[in-house]
């Protein structure tokens, strides 16, 4: 037989996918392993592998492969069914039998793990690049985000088909916006889900957010939880990371709701119009019946109304918008304002502070309007909410100054959060912060510039470091003051001291401002996650100098 060139082979392989192609490699030991180990084809590998004399035939294995093969729509039925494979995206949870559907990520594909998931037993493969399988029926797509997104809604018998599903995306707003609407919505008798940082509530249960948006088998089981709970509305943050990796792709919303866009997780998209690119994913999908509430005071709200179908409700403090609010008063004890509607105005009080919590009510209005809610309904169920977990939320003393934990963790959050407290502090404004690590590194000078703009004394501390070293993330932060060695400024490595030494600075009529952790639980150091709460070491601080 006459020699055959590798480089042949794989120019052939190339092309055609080995149609046509009708060589004998019988006695070519070693031409059969590079050439196997080359395109990884599943028949070469086996012949290989059980060293067997290998004669490669284009038709014989473009058939042995088709069969193994199977289209969406088919695997699609076939999860619909009693005989559904279980789902995973994770190959160290694959049991025999499911399938399991390859994403790439940020830091891993799914795709380098396919081995490990079909060695675990998986029956079947979801992927969307040329891949080798064995032993496993393979489902090639386009996106597999998205497949695993309609995959899992089919699995759970589409939750979220019998369900009222509201979004809310933005850098800043969310979670508060989305505990408004279960409030107002709850209130009037309308049972709803709701999943976002702080909680994930299915009317079964209510557990800690590890994701702001998980993933799209946990959103698929929580909703069908909502539904066998009898709940009818189901509201969800929406991250940018989520909306960029599709895990929404199988909700069909109602209405979506946007309130800003400033500078974070950059890390991850790197470009601000990137950023954008992402939460106007949201408001691409919807349908023209559908509603999208747009913050009138964000420059970001005009590019998303010109990307988008449906039906636009503007929202905006004494402004010109479908839903706006004019203040009455603002103290630290709470804000009463008019929420006003198509002629109509009612009166709302809340303990919440600031004027961009005033936004988040008027957000949260127009996603209750769109379900069909009167103003005056919504109105009442705004009023019943007291308190949103770690955003302003206080720390309760006997004592002549006051302590608030609060979630802001980018220099927009923490302005906003400084701002509001400032006309309201008859004392100092005494701000905590920190920036965590592994995540966007442009906003920590930003953040610095902030606190010494609006605080009388100012500590920087430690924030989630995760894997990179705090003093770095610390002398970051340094660079965005303008005079670092003041006296305002005061650097502790170690959060629970830094704590300590902003509550026992603390005087009459002063505030003291936790920021960045809020609800949290945990302190990230490394790979590891320890329990640490801004409440509880302020709490044992405060009860040593009673």
């Amino acid at each position: 037989m006459p020699a055959i060139k590798l480089s042949y082979l794989r120019k052939q392989v190339s092309k055609t996918g080995f149609f046509g192609l009708d060589c004998c490699l019988r006695g070519n030991d070693k031409l059969c392993r590079r050439l196997a180990q080359d395109v990884q084809w599943p028949a070469v590998r086996s012949a290989v592998k059980n060293g067997l004399p290998l004669v490669l035939s284009g038709v014989a294995l473009a058939k042995t492969e088709a069969k193994r093969r199977m289209d969406f729509d088919s695997f699609l039925e076939l999860i619909r069914s009693t005989d559904a494979p279980g789902l995973c995206i994770d190959s160290r949870i694959v049991r025999p039998g499911d399938c399991f559907i390859a994403i790439p990520g940020t830091s891993f594909d799914g795709h380098d793990f396919i081995n490990q998931a079909v060695t675990a037993g998986a029956k079947y493969i979801v992927a969307q690049k040329p891949v080798a399988c064995d032993s496993a029926r393979l489902i090639t797509v386009d996106d597999t985000a998205e497949a695993a997104a309609l995959l899992a809604q089919a699995r759970c018998g589409n939750p979220a088909s019998k369900l009222t599903n509201l979004a809310v995306t933005g850098t800043n707003g969310k979670t508060t916006i989305a505990f408004l609407v279960r409030s107002v919505l709850n209130n009037a008798g309308r049972k709803c889900g709701l999943l976002g940082t702080v909680i994930y509530d299915t009317g079964v249960q209510v557990t800690e957010a590890p994701l702001t948006t998980p993933d799209c088998l946990t959103i698929a089981q929580a909703q069908k939880q909502m539904v066998n709970s009898g709940a009818q509305y189901m509201v969800i943050e929406a991250s940018s990371h989520a909306l960029d990796q599709n895990r929404l792709a199988a909700i069909d919303f109602t209405a979506a709701a946007f309130t800003n866009l400033t500078g974070d997780h950059l890390d991850y998209h790197l470009t601000e119009s990137a950023y954008l690119d992402a939460k106007a994913k949201l408001f691409e999908r919807l349908s023209t019946g559908a509603t999208a509430v747009l913050n009138s005071q964000s420059p970001h709200s005009a590019q998303i109304a010109k990307r988008i179908s449906a039906k636009i409700l503007w929202y905006g403090i004494d402004d010109n918008s479908d839903i706006t609010a004019r203040i009455e008063s603002m103290t630290i004890d709470g804000t009463s304002f008019n929420l006003s509607y198509a002629g109509q105005s009612f009166p709302v009080s809340t303990p919440l502070l600031g004027l961009y919590n005033i936004s988040n009510h008027l957000a949260a209005a127009g996603l209750c309007l769109a379900t069909g809610l009167d103003l005056e309904t919504i109105a009442t169920g705004l009023l019943a909410l007291t308190s949103v977990p770690g955003r302003l939320e206080r720390v309760n003393f006997n004592g002549s100054f006051t302590i608030l934990l609060d979630y802001a963790h980018t220099d927009d959050a923490l302005k906003n959060v400084l701002s509001t407290l400032k006309p309201l502090c008859k004392g100092r404004l005494i701000v905590l912060f920190g920036c965590g690590g592994d995540r966007d590194r442009t906003k920590r000078p930003r953040m610095a510039a902030v606190a010494e703009q609006l605080a009388d004394i100012v500590v920087v501390t430690s924030d989630n470091p995760r894997t990179e070293q705090p003093e770095f993330i610390i002398g970051e932060i340094m660079t965005g003051f303008e005079r670092p060695t003041a006296d305002k400024i005061y650097v502790e490595l170690q959060r629970d001291q830094a704590i300590r030494y902003a509550v026992c600075r603390a005087q009459k009529d002063d505030i003291v401002l936790i920021a960045g952790k809020g609800h949290e639980n945990y302190q990230i150091i490394g790979e590891e996650k320890i329990h640490f709460s801004d409440r509880e070491i302020a709490e044992d601080c405060l009860a040593t100098i009673k």
